[in-house]
């Protein structure tokens, strides 16, 4: 019983949310030419479509989550929910978002709902690219995959995750990586460009990484329009 209690607590305080495939190329600047017959490793993934769908046009794609402790069907219903109070939420706070590249509230809740269905519908057919795992620890060997992808989670939550988290979660992405990790976007939920971006960035460098910014012609939340690609060494660190 207490078990089944904490499941749900849990579940409750989890947000499954996710945006879709094309989105994902948007914000990180791939193509489909650009993703085929790469590693990709998609952390924090949500409920986004990257996955199911750069694997059905020759990607080899790995999605990671703390969500993915839970059944998918829960997931699946939970999402319904937070996608529209999302909606309600960016209902009430039109002005701080963009209105060029999503068009309104009812697309908005499309687009979401269509990355859920996509993301819902690989989970079930095949659940072993969905990988449980609590951040800054991962079940992945070094070099494991060529890129990997990292949106809404580091820099977003800047008020809630301290630098040292921040740090020793780049070192993690940057230790499964064999090339790069690029990290989208860098404002804070506010849309404020996160205060200890070139910290950060020094860090990577004195390190042996190449930080830069790049700016991509995705908008939603206003300001979220680029996103820190990190060059790995060649050197191990």
């Amino acid at each position: 019983m207490s078990r089944e209690k904490k499941t749900k607590l849990d579940l409750e305080r989890i947000v499954f949310i996710g945006r879709t495939f094309d989105e994902y190329l948007d914000m990180f600047a791939l193509s489909k030419a650009r993703i085929q017959g790469r590693s990709i490793l998609d952390c924090p993934a949500g409920a986004c479509s990257f996955t199911a769908i750069a694997n059905s046009l020759g990607a080899e794609v790995t999605a990671c989550d703390v969500a993915y402790d839970h059944r998918g069907e829960d997931l699946k219903h939970k999402g319904l929910q937070d996608i529209e109070h999302a909606a309600e939420h960016i209902t009430k706070a039109e002005g701080n978002y963009e209105w060029d590249y999503i068009h309104s509230v009812e697309d908005l809740k499309r687009r979401r709902t269509q990355a859920l269905h996509d993301c819902a519908e690989d989970m079930h057919n095949s659940g072993g690219r969905y990988v449980p795992a609590v951040l800054p620890v991962l079940p992945f060997k070094d070099s494991a995959f060529d890129i990997v992808l990292s949106a809404h989670f580091l820099f977003m939550y800047a008020d809630r995750l301290s630098y040292d988290f921040h740090i020793d979660t780049l070192t993690e992405l940057l230790r499964v990586a064999k090339e790069e990790v690029r990290i989208f976007p860098l404002v804070d939920l506010k849309g404020e460009r996160y205060e200890h971006l070139d910290t950060v960035i020094e860090y990577l460098t004195t390190k042996g990484h190449v930080g830069e910014e790049v700016f991509v012609s995705y908008e939603f939340q206003r300001n979220a329009n680029s996103f820190l690609r990190i060059t790995k060494s060649s050197v191990g660190n």
